[in-house]
């Protein structure tokens, strides 16, 4: 796996775990504030997600290119 490649495998693995670890601890307000939707999370806590998703993604991403490089998976022609 070349670095354009590592790179861009990370970018779409940290897409697809930040869509996954949005609804973590998402608390709706019992009486939301005139104007905002109802379902706006209290405290979303955006940078505390984005720290996990960068940590997770890693992760994934340290598998994923252990398992291209073992040559278990085959992705070259």
């Amino acid at each position: 796996m070349n670095w354009f490649n590592g790179i861009l495998a990370y970018l779409i693995i940290w897409w697809v775990v930040l869509f996954a670890v949005l609804p973590w601890g998402v608390k709706v307000p019992e009486k939301p504030e005139e104007g905002h939707a109802t379902s706006a999370p209290e405290r979303p806590m955006m940078w505390r997600k984005v720290a996990i998703t960068t940590l997770i993604s890693g992760l994934v991403w340290l598998g994923v290119y252990a398992l291209v490089e073992s040559d278990l998976i085959a992705i070259r022609p």
